[in-house]
């Protein structure tokens, strides 16, 4: 995948160091503090080890089911595909994105059902899946309430990377193809949100002196885009590195447009890939 830097000179002097010892903040047990809000690894831990409890016994009912009961799944199949790093990005995620919502007065809808989406990601009842239906509902409002990003050659090489390593959009698009892609209205207007909002990130985190453990390498939104025709891929946008210091996005300008995404949780959160400019209706690929 290839690496791209792409945040102004200015914006990585803002960051600082990110870790928490540089802060002034070193307590092991915490995997990150937004403000005064500490996010513990223990929570972190437990939310991870209750979905992962939940999607075996959800995996090996449905695997007996079809083969038989005395029939067991191989052990990588019983692997959850959530990590604790994604429970963190939820929990922050959520937190800074209702101090953005508050400061910026933006409306939010409940989208999202806790109890679909748990059905999805086979932990029905869990903690993720509360947590992740109350951050979608927070994305969506945020698609639609921030002006979009001007998006150029190398933000939108950086989302591709991003869809590609989340299986929303096949590997090995050129420049022009990919802004063959992203030329398709609702594509554009869904990515240019996301980095619109990957940049109120990065001043959030500035603003509020966010700083994370060294054992969890970044911070990233957990991102949905709309496939036309389809359902959402859900891929990761870093929006704090642990290790460099830098993000893949730069702070844009925004462009002058109100218009935000309307896409509903209708369709499910998976997705087919994004369609190429060569994809006909028969193109494979699924959202991880």
């Amino acid at each position: 995948m290839r690496a791209r830097r792409v945040i102004a000179a200015a914006s990585v002097a803002a960051l600082g160091v990110l870790s928490l010892a540089a802060c002034g903040r070193s307590a092991p047990g915490v995997a990150a503090y937004v403000g005064d809000t500490a996010y513990s690894v223990e929570r972190i831990d437990a939310i991870h080890a209750e979905a992962q409890a939940k999607y075996e016994t959800t995996v090996r009912a449905a695997f007996q089911q079809q083969n038989g009961p005395s029939a067991s799944p191989s052990p990588e199949t019983l692997q959850i595909g959530a990590t604790p790093q994604d429970m963190l990005n939820l929990l922050v995620g959520i937190d800074l994105a209702k101090r953005i919502i508050a400061e910026k007065k933006i409306p939010v809808q409940d989208q999202i059902k806790a109890e679909e989406l748990g059905e999805s990601f086979g932990a029905p009842g869990t903690e993720y899946a509360k947590l992740a239906a109350d951050w979608y509902d927070l994305f969506l409002s945020l698609q639609a309430g921030l002006p979009p990003a001007e998006l150029t050659d190398d933000l939108r090489a950086t989302i591709y990377d991003k869809l590609v390593e989340g299986k929303v959009a096949p590997p090995g698009w050129t420049t022009e193809q990919q802004r063959e892609a992203f030329s398709d209205p609702a594509i554009a207007q869904q990515v240019a949100a996301v980095v619109a909002l990957s940049a109120a990130f990065q001043e959030e985190v500035k603003r509020e002196d966010v700083s994370l453990n060294p054992r969890y390498s970044t911070l990233e939104i957990p991102a949905l885009l709309q496939v036309p025709n389809s359902g959402f891929g859900r891929y990761n946008l870093p929006y704090l590195d642990q290790d460099s210091t830098v993000t893949d996005i730069s702070t844009p300008e925004p462009v002058p447009s109100t218009t935000g995404s309307d896409a509903g949780p209708e369709a499910g959160p998976d997705a087919g890939p994004v369609p190429g400019p060569d994809a006909g209706p028969g193109t494979e690929g699924t959202a991880s």
